[in-house]
């Protein structure tokens, strides 16, 4: 649903979690915890709206599957989605970070006319050389690093994380609290501005340290080490979650109280794959992985003046094909010389049966992987063994086909090495952070 008149245009709600399993939610099957539903808001959108059920990130790891958010482009464009992921030591660095002269999501909306806010993570390199009021967003409350403490806002270094654009926020509480809060914020605003109001409301739940709404005394354990290695558990990742899902609720409330939830897609996704605690049945794997539980991720889109209620599709799509459906419906086009590489799914948000699957790619420097969905199908790379799987009937991926289906194998690790040759070559001097060892818990 286009128009030419800006102020009827759609508001555009983007909702990122970081490192959320495929079945998490209840809504993908995931299991009540000990207190309930881990997520009756987001199960009643999906309710609402439409669930995807082979919708991927573009990476198994956060900053790379940001750059192609921001960008609408496959990630391995640009320098600093070679890090796998962005880490601090790209504090300072020109280099690593997303080119403020690239046309953007939030730039090119705004071009078009939207109100622009960001609202949590950014994790797409420092000032002052890169930050998200340099690259669209004219408006930023959050943190600028990959991980944050909850409570005291410090970043892996002990250094303050919390920003209301270029000044220290100073707030206390609970990150995930604050940053549902400051959303409702922006969109009160928005309501009263009659403009369209694209807003990126990134959470870091329910990523690492583990520390639910009461763990506050938990902040002065792990400020040593975020990565949060001999804590957590199943009861308080399920309760970050709900936390998260809380906030969500809330923002769907703003949207109703405001009059603006009937004509605002709402997306709801996660960045990567899930970590130590999630829950990715049937899938194999997590975040750092090209397997599937690394990448598929939970997709659910609603917008009641267009989106029919209890939707289902088996529409493969990847973060930069909702960055691509976000920019049409904005009325937005692309830069000279930046073409999207994603496709706009605004076809299928009107008409649930529309289905137009396209080969997705992706590689690792992690384990030199490598993999390609075409339909059913997908070809894997990991420590140099060629795997391929019927995902159909076989999401696991536990079947391996590649001796008996040959020739299948071989027409897909063609197509994967012409894509590749399209792109960059993964830089000499990229880096690989892992967040843990086999010396730190048994793998998978």
């Amino acid at each position: 649903m286009r128009t030419e008149n800006v102020a009827e245009r759609p508001n555009v709600v983007f909702i990122v979690a970081d490192d959320l399993g495929s079945a998490d939610l209840g809504c993908y099957g995931g299991r009540p915890a000990d207190f309930g539903g881990v997520s009756p808001e987001l199960d009643a959108l999906a309710a609402s709206g439409i669930r995807f059920t082979q919708g991927y990130a573009n990476a198994p790891v956060g900053s790379p599957t940001r750059f192609a958010l921001m960008t609408g482009r496959y990630q391995y464009r640009l320098r600093g989605a070679a890090e796998e992921p962005l880490n601090v030591s790209a504090r300072g660095s020109d280099m690593l970070g997303l080119p403020p002269a690239h046309p953007t999501l939030a730039s090119l909306l705004r071009a078009a006319g939207y109100a622009t806010s960001l609202v949590g993570k950014w994790h797409l390199g420092y000032p002052p050389h890169f930050g998200p009021l340099r690259s669209g967003y004219q408006d930023f409350y959050g943190s600028l690093s990959g991980n944050v403490d909850y409570f005291s806002h410090r970043d892996q270094h002990g250094q303050y994380d919390l920003w209301q654009n270029l000044r220290a926020a100073n707030a206390t509480g609970y990150l995930t609290d604050l940053l549902t809060e400051r959303a409702v914020q922006t969109i009160d605003r928005a309501a009263q501005a009659r403009t369209p109001l694209f807003l990126s409301l990134h959470y870091t739940a329910p990523q690492s340290p583990w520390e639910a709404r009461g763990d506050e005394a938990r902040a002065y354990q792990v400020a040593p080490n975020l990565l949060d290695l001999n804590g957590g558990s199943v009861h308080t990742y399920r309760s970050m979650i709900h936390h998260m899902d809380e906030g969500v609720g809330r923002v769907r409330q703003a949207l109703a109280r405001n009059g603006l939830l009937d004509n605002t897609l709402i997306i709801f996704t996660s960045g990567n794959g899930g970590d130590r605690f999630a829950d990715s049945w049937p899938l194999m794997g997590g975040k750092m992985d090209l397997t599937e539980g690394g990448i598929r991720v939970p997709w659910v889109a609603h917008w009641p003046r267009v989106i029919a209620p209890a939707g289902e599709s088996r529409q493969t799509c990847m973060t930069m094909d909702w960055s691509a459906t976000m920019l049409d419906i904005g009325g937005a086009q692309p830069a000279a010389g930046y073409p999207w590489d994603g496709q706009s799914l605004l076809p299928l948000l009107q008409d649930v049966a529309w289905h137009q699957d396209q080969p997705l790619f992706w590689r690792m420097n992690h384990r030199g992987q490598r993999a390609m969905r075409d339909g059913d199908w997908k070809y894997l790379r990991i420590d140099g063994v060629d795997y391929l799987f019927n995902l159909h009937a076989d999401e696991r991926e536990r079947a391996n086909l590649a001796s008996v289906l040959p020739e299948r194998l071989q027409a897909m690790v063609a197509a994967w090495e012409a894509w590749n040759a399209s792109m960059p070559p993964i830089p000499d001097d990229a880096t690989v952070s892992l967040c843990y060892t086999d010396a730190d818990m048994p793998q998978r």
